[in-house]
């Protein structure tokens, strides 16, 4: 800081240090705050007062359908209608039941809003649990059910909708006065999942190899028979492998090309190596991973060039191997990677190679002992900034493998915030994903033995 305050001067470096701080609350800190409240929120559809209400509205509803077979008593009823609540929230039933009904037992069509208007409505507990509305809050067992003339289906409903009304009300005081924040969202991600199969399909399935690793780690487990998959921790684990995976081939074929540029080109012929690196970046990222679809098609570019070879007799599913998905983000993130390495091995003192040759090391001893430990803190700044791109790909697993292969966890993610809306479990799993991968990176900076001020040679 003194350096910095003797040679710009305390005026531009409090503006600097000012900018930094805003930058890291505004875009760092309280976003992942905010997430962590969310995730730390149980959902508002789980909550009791939440399910005492859809089911007042259920009755209501059912109450306002039967209501209009009431009214007209000496039209047959046709069946096979099903009410579906309209966007107002009103229940309108369908074209195939709209003929009035006779007022009779049994004469109307099925109704969906009376089917769920009952009081053994089943609540939101963790995993092996088991809880009941009327159970839970000492209510009647009633039940809408079309074998009762309508009137009396109407007042069953009307007593389903008050004690509904009146157990809501409670609710939403008793749940005022409860702490807010659990962990909840997150024993989502470890929850075991029933996977039903077949008895062949389970002999099947064990049989992989993928299936009794997961076995293994505890991630896959039988009970009496039935198979349980931790799917949340598949996903995550199954990203993380794929994201160091990519993050090493990245560095295979990177680290050449960096060492080529900065040590084994001659200053004039290096600008063109990086020009050529550079061109393809000028065009928008979501753009060159749809060019690559033209590329990995049945009727793509490299299928239809192996076909008029002779090589294959069938396309090649390229969009159904992760290693596709491998490539395009490598491909995509290949700058991360290159110029890290390159910009720490530039600064390397050619006559040290020299000296290593001259003493009789080979090339690989020369990289081994002289090149590599000058460029570890490029390569570390590298190796991380991809895995952490790699680990949040979203748009290269989604447009190359088109859901023909297994979701990544930002695909996860996107999913519980956007397709279920669930967002505070998608919070949950965002969160927890974040300090996984804060860990991981730790953790490689530890092999590494690289620390933070050794990230400030990279420029």
């Amino acid at each position: 800081m003194t350096d910095l305050i003797r040679g710009y001067g305390r005026g531009l470096v409090a503006v600097f240090v000012g900018a930094v701080l805003v930058w890291g609350l505004v875009l760092i800190i309280l976003p992942q705050l905010a997430m962590l409240e969310r995730a730390l929120t149980k959902p508002k559809r789980q909550l009791d007062s939440s399910i005492a209400a859809q089911l007042e509205r259920d009755a209501f509803n059912c109450i306002s359908i039967l209501g209009q077979y009431a009214e007209a008593p000496d039209t047959p009823a046709q069946s096979g209608g099903l009410a579906v609540p309209s966007a107002s929230g009103m229940a309108v039933p369908s074209a195939s039941g709209m003929s009035a009904p006779s007022a009779q037992a049994g004469s109307r069509p099925y109704i969906l809003q009376c089917d769920r208007a009952t009081t053994r409505k089943k609540m939101v507990r963790a995993a092996g649990t088991e809880a009941w509305f009327n159970d839970l809050y000492d209510l009647p067992l009633l039940s809408v059910t079309d074998d009762l003339p309508i009137a009396q289906q109407i007042d069953v409903a009307r007593q389903i909708a008050a004690l509904a009304g009146d157990t809501y009300q409670s609710l939403l005081i008793s749940e005022a006065n409860a702490p807010r924040l659990s962990v909840g969202n997150f024993a989502a991600l470890t929850q075991p999942v029933l996977i039903p199969l077949s008895d062949a399909a389970r002999v099947a399935e064990n049989a992989k190899l993928s299936n009794q690793l997961l076995g293994v780690i505890g991630l896959r487990y039988s009970v009496e028979g039935d198979v349980y998959e931790r799917i949340g921790l598949i996903i995550l684990v199954r990203t993380l492998v794929f994201a160091v995976l990519a993050t090493g081939l990245a560095l295979v074929v990177c680290y050449p090309i960096a060492y080529k540029v900065a040590l084994a080109t001659p200053p004039e012929r290096a600008v063109w190596l990086f020009l050529g690196l550079i061109i393809p970046y000028a065009i928008v990222e979501l753009m060159r991973i749809y060019a690559w679809t033209a590329i990995i098609d049945n009727k793509g570019l490299l299928n239809q060039f192996l076909l008029w070879a002779g090589a294959i007799a069938d396309p090649i599913q390229f969009k159904r191997s992760a290693l596709t998905v491998f490539a395009v983000i490598v491909y995509t993130y290949v700058l991360f990677m290159v110029f890290p390495i390159f910009n720490v091995m530039s600064t390397l003192d050619r006559n040290q190679i020299e000296a290593a040759r001259d003493l009789g090391s080979s090339t690989w001893r020369v990289h081994w002992r002289v090149i590599i430990p000058h460029a570890k803190p490029g390569i570390a700044v590298g190796c991380i900034a991809t895995f952490m791109l790699a680990a949040g790909a979203f748009s290269v697993p989604r447009i190359i493998s088109r859901g023909l292969q297994a979701e990544w966890f930002s695909q996860t993610i996107y999913n519980k915030f956007f397709e279920s809306e669930n967002s505070n479990v998608g919070a949950a799993y965002s969160f927890a994903y974040t300090l996984v991968c804060f860990l991981i990176v730790a953790l490689f900076m530890w092999i590494m033995r690289t620390r933070l001020k050794d990230f400030a040679s990279v420029r």
